[in-house]
């Protein structure tokens, strides 16, 4: 049982055999582990954010230029130009 698709038929072919109880269980646990990993992805891109909002606010204070912002910190054009009149 060395291939993957092999693997994966018998796999699929055990939950499929299960009882009802045991196919909820298991599919509230994928949902779970699902929900967990949106957050943890969405956590993440926030603190991405974040840091590029603080780089930007940074490069904004030493005069640089929109366009370098841009590029450097990620951020659109609108953004820096909200950032510039809010800062």
């Amino acid at each position: 049982m060395n291939e993957p698709v092999l693997k994966k038929a018998m796999d699929t072919l055990e939950f499929l055999s299960q009882d009802a109880e045991a196919r909820r269980l298991y599919e509230d646990r994928q949902k779970f582990l699902h929900d967990e990993a949106s957050m943890i992805e969405g956590a993440l891109a926030e603190g991405e954010k974040r840091k590029a909002v603080q780089i930007a606010l940074e490069l904004l204070r030493l005069g640089v230029d929109t366009t370098i912002i841009t590029k450097a910190s990620g951020l659109s054009e609108a953004e820096i130009v909200s950032l510039r009149k809010h800062n």
